[in-house]
């Protein structure tokens, strides 16, 4: 999408969140589910296939376009963000990375005309140690097809999906490490397919995770994520780069919103005959949240800007992903102690902006996980320079 374009949809958009997205969010949280009928508006907008290229029926946007779109959603409740971030993140990135011309040209359309896909990697027992994956892919010794069997568990969008994109060993061990693990494109609606009831967790109403259940699935072999088993993990590890740039905007956004209240709270809270905004003590938290989300959106500016150079930025977007979500947690915190006793009341929205935002420094890698993979590539960088 050409840039003035983009810019007349984000101006759009920004109006669609504050005037439709975010005075829906008393029915998303007393229900827990998203409105029918605003799913189908950001379907008809063309949320589901931002980064499908525009002859497939996506709007083709760019890493950094899709990243200032996720952050303009961002400053409403989180599942709004969360329906469609796995299409345009995870899943469309692992299709343009490793899926075929055929694959491409069949789950393209219908992820932009908004079918929902949701991505298989965590596991009751591994999450990052994709050694201790149990899904297991078997060759159908009856046709050119596998068969698989395992248990995913956390997974967004699940209980909604129309195809995952699950990971699944087809062999016991091999070399180089990973190679055991190989992606199948995996429609929810074929037999032996099944999610649990969605979990219950500490906040991000409306968005729904669940186990995916898989009892002797078949599926072709054209389902084999670029027609080579070994290589489900490392398209799965270029897909979470794009979806922690995802959550590093989602964190960014969230903050913004957090701290808007905040400086409107302080701005008509009164106490000793004036507004709490005059108190320094106040003006403290509030500088340094600003301050600390303008850093995150420079790392965006900087990491997206990398992406679409065609760079490597596993690096930099696992710093932007731990940077932005801990920014997030700090600058909730501090709104909670802006509102004072009033923060902790459901009734406000500042005991929920602290709630949801604790996921973010939790998925996609969690900071710790991050901050190992950040050094072992600096020391790899620094052992290739010496």
């Amino acid at each position: 999408m050409d840039q003035d374009t983009f810019d007349q949809f984000l101006e759009q958009l920004e109006r669609y969140v504050r005037e439709r997205l975010i005075p829906a969010e008393k029915d998303v949280i007393e229900n827990d589910a998203l409105p029918e009928e605003i799913v189908s508006e950001m379907k008809e907008m063309g949320l589901f296939g931002l980064t499908v290229p525009e002859e497939h029926g996506g709007a083709g946007l760019n890493v950094t376009q899709y990243a200032k779109v996720v952050q303009t959603m961002a400053y409403a409740a989180p599942a709004y963000r969360s329906i469609f971030s796995i299409n345009v993140g995870m899943f469309n990135s692992a299709i343009k990375n490793g899926g075929t011309a055929e694959q491409q040209a069949e789950w393209w359309p219908r992820i932009a005309a908004g079918e929902i896909a949701c991505f298989g990697l965590t596991e009751p027992g591994s999450g990052s140690d994709s050694a201790a994956m149990q899904t297991m892919a078997k060759p159908d010794p009856e046709g050119n097809g596998w068969i698989l069997n395992g248990t995913k568990r956390y997974i967004t969008n699940a209980p909604h999906a129309d195809v995952g994109l699950i990971m699944a060993r087809t062999e016991k061990e091999a070399l180089p490490k990973n190679a055991h693990v190989s992606a199948f494109i995996v429609p929810m609606d074929t037999p032996g397919v099944s999610t649990s009831s969605p979990d219950k967790k500490m906040g991000q109403a409306g968005s729904h995770i669940s186990d995916v259940m898989l009892d002797d699935v078949h599926v072709p072999g054209d389902a084999l994520l670029g027609g080579e088993t070994g290589k489900g993990f490392r398209f799965a590890m270029m897909s979470l780069d794009n979806g922690r740039i995802s959550v590093g905007a989602a964190s960014t956004g969230y903050a913004r919103r957090a701290l808007d209240s905040a400086i409107k709270y302080a701005n008509e809270r009164q106490a000793f005959g004036e507004p709490i905004a005059n108190f320094q003590l106040i003006q403290q938290m509030l500088a340094e949240s600003w301050t600390e989300i303008y850093a995150a959106e420079a790392m965006m500016a900087d990491v997206t800007a990398r992406v679409d150079r065609g760079e490597d930025t596993v690096k930099e977007a696992a710093a932007f992903k731990v940077f932005a979500s801990e920014m997030c947690g700090r600058v909730v915190d501090r709104v909670v102690q802006v509102y004072g006793g009033a923060g902790y009341l459901a009734e406000y929205d500042a005991e929920r902006f602290f709630r949801d935002a604790r996921i973010y420094r939790i998925y996609e890698g969690t900071t710790q996980i991050l901050q190992l993979q950040i050094a072992k590539r600096m020391l790899r960088e620094y052992a290739a320079s010496v």
